[in-house]
């Protein structure tokens, strides 16, 4: 039996911009290939990240991330696709609990823009929800923006 409606809800963005005070270049190489920092860089929120296929630094790499948003422990499982030439890094989710409990497909996309004075990067969630009913993504979008500043105040202090 078919059910009506089934898979109809469609893709939508979210954006959020940081400015940041670190070298540019600096910030892009954390993103892109130096996952393994995160927990150094923002303790109270990114626990542990590991590497599931491939490696640190090449696209197609699958890693497990542990964190803990709104007091709860989740996992996120992506495949990260570095695009060197325009310094943005997408995060695909393929498995995790509770984001992926109300999204379809979940794709993070960090994007650095350097300036004369650091920066900036652009944080993009690309998102389906299982439900029309379901929330965006709200709370996973702050919690990125607090990422990104946790990890340019480390940079900066190096």
């Amino acid at each position: 039996m078919a059910v009506s409606g089934a898979g109809t809800c469609k893709l939508e963005t979210m954006e959020a911009e940081v400015e940041i005070k670190a070298n540019a270049d600096k910030l892009y190489k954390f993103i892109s290939n130096q996952h393994y920092d995160f927990p150094k860089a923002a303790s109270d929120k990114i626990h542990d990240v590991a590497v599931h296929e491939g490696d640190w630094e090449t696209s197609g790499s699958v890693k497990l991330w542990k964190y803990t948003i709104d007091g709860n422990v989740e996992t996120y499982k992506e495949k990260v696709e570095i695009d060197e030439a325009n310094k943005r890094v997408s995060l695909t989710g393929l498995e995790g609990s509770h984001v992926l409990d109300n999204y379809k497909s979940y794709k993070i996309i960090f994007q650095v823009t350097p300036n004369s004075e650091g920066g900036s990067v652009k944080i993009t969630l690309e998102y389906k929800k299982l439900n029309e009913n379901d929330p965006p993504p709200q709370k996973y979008l702050s919690f990125l923006v607090n990422v990104i500043k946790d990890v340019d105040a480390h940079l900066i202090k190096e």
